[in-house]
């Protein structure tokens, strides 16, 4: 079941809003698809992005993927958990594994993501 409380992409991360800083990991749709998570390169805290710009990388057993930053803003900490223990994300994609956390973001680009509902629409239709 995909959480309510957060936004999605097309290249499956969400964010949610907490307080003034924006979570961000990837969709359980994600990590499963991916398989078991080995490493994952993180941002750093600081670094700014734009919307769709590359922030990092997962890899497991089956693939590589690039992570991307679902939203415009500045790395305010990191998830320095998933450095020692990867595998969190594929236990908890919506909770424990979240990736990073983005200060001085646009509301506004937080709005134009994907609610659940559409999400789960983007799923369906890929199947």
């Amino acid at each position: 079941m995909t959480p309510d409380d957060r936004k999605y992409t097309k290249t499956h991360e969400w964010v949610k809003i907490e307080d003034d800083l924006a979570v961000v990991g990837i969709t359980d749709y994600a990590q499963e698809s991916l398989g078991d998570i080995a490493f994952v390169e993180l941002p750093a805290a600081g670094d700014a992005f734009k919307q769709g710009e590359e922030c990092g990388v997962i890899e497991s057993v089956k693939a590589a993927g690039d992570l991307f930053s679902p939203i415009a803003g500045e790395i305010a900490e990191v998830n320095t958990t998933l450095e020692d223990k990867p595998e969190t994300i594929n236990a908890s994609p919506y909770d424990a594994g979240w990736i990073f956390k983005a200060k001085n973001f646009d509301g506004a680009e937080v709005a134009g993501l994907m609610d659940a509902d559409q999400y789960e629409a983007l799923l369906e239709n890929d199947e």
